[in-house]
């Protein structure tokens, strides 16, 4: 994929609304929550690597079933939960529910918070505002939003990681969008100084594993295709041949990721932590 410059004309802009537009439809389907759920550790490290204290005001951006958003609560702090899918929303406000925890939810595009300046300690996302066609937008809102000597905790996956390696299978098959940068360059400390420079923002960073757990190859796929947003758009927007072609790449992979042997399904995917605290 070829880099992108801040956006400089109509047809620019409108062609990333294009391409947010297709993004929002395909993590409207199947359930991300299905997937979400199994990634809770990452959330759960990314409060205490950005050291949440009660009290403090936390904004989850792109937050889908609410990882990071129930992590902040369980830490006592006062939780605002966003994403631009309504329905990943109501799944983190029953996770909410059945902890008897208080989050407020809200829908917001991370390319456009609606909230003031300087108005949370803590602004978190997890494997989320990565995804955002301008990420140079994106990563102005966060610090934005985020008060001078607050902390912005996020968890990315790698370009080299297993997800990285997925996405650039499904690449092969279901054609990116032109002229954008692919959201794993979140997971480089590069790109991340280019979000954040020094003059705004220090930044900490820590390679980290999660470890994908499922019966076998095949099952991880059934419920990728089933349930995993932009996996279950590529297979529906596939033919026969292609959907069996992408399948069979996918188990490869999968295959050669395994570290559990051929009982069971252990496949490690890298992802970069970083906290920038903001100047």
């Amino acid at each position: 994929m070829s880099p992108l410059s801040s956006p400089t004309s109509a047809s620019t802009t409108a062609d990333l609304a294009a391409v947010k537009g297709r993004q929002q439809a395909a993590w409207s389907s199947g359930d991300y929550a299905i997937v979400g759920t199994t990634l809770q550790l990452v959330g759960e490290l990314l409060a205490e690597s950005c050291d949440l204290r009660t009290d403090e005001k936390v904004l989850d951006v792109a937050a889908g079933n609410g990882n990071a958003t129930l992590a902040a609560a369980r830490r006592g702090c006062k939780v605002t939960s966003t994403d631009y899918v309504s329905t990943l929303l109501d799944r983190g406000a029953e996770r909410a529910q059945a902890e008897r925890l208080e989050v407020s939810f809200q829908t917001a595009d991370a390319e456009a918070l609606p909230f003031a300046a300087n108005a949370f300690d803590a602004v978190l996302s997890t494997f989320g505002v990565m995804f955002t066609p301008d990420q140079d937008k994106a990563a102005a809102e966060l610090l934005r939003v985020c008060r001078p000597g607050g902390r912005i905790g996020l968890a990315n996956w790698t370009p080299d990681g297993f997800i990285g390696q997925l996405f650039k299978t499904l690449g092969r098959y279901v054609a990116p969008p032109a002229g954008v940068k692919p959201p794993s360059a979140w997971g480089t400390e590069a790109r991340l100084i280019e979000l954040f420079p020094p003059a705004q923002a220090t930044i900490f960073t820590t390679p980290r594993l999660f470890n994908f757990r499922y019966r076998s190859a095949a099952h991880f796929v059934e419920v990728f295709r089933t349930w995993y947003g932009p996996t279950h758009k590529a297979f529906t927007a596939l033919p026969t041949d292609k959907a069996a072609a992408l399948e069979s790449d996918m188990i490869e992979l999968l295959t050669k990721e395994n570290r559990a042997g051929s009982a069971s399904l252990v496949v490690p995917s890298a992802y970069l932590e970083a906290v920038v605290t903001r100047r």
